[in-house]
């Protein structure tokens, strides 16, 4: 389990995006409503839910360093 800032993959972006699995997927239409992941894998589910409270991503290190400037300008001004 990773804790902490995530770095972004385009290797594994580009290979999730080109799945045979989620080809077959999407052309028999075998989908299910966003947020039932517990239903098809709960482990993978349960995982995920665990990995995306314990890490963030490289947007999140911007918007905090973007709102420290933003704070920081508003008491010099």
């Amino acid at each position: 389990m990773k804790f902490g800032f995530r770095i972004p993959s385009l290797k594994k972006r580009i290979a999730a995006r080109l799945s045979w699995k989620r080809y077959v997927r999407h052309s028999l239409g075998l989908k299910v409503p966003r947020g039932w992941g517990w239903l098809t894998n709960p482990k993978r589910a349960l995982y995920n839910r665990i990995y995306n409270r314990t890490s963030f991503g490289c947007g999140v290190v911007v918007v905090i360093i973007g709102g420290a400037v933003l704070t920081l300008a508003i008491m010099i001004h």
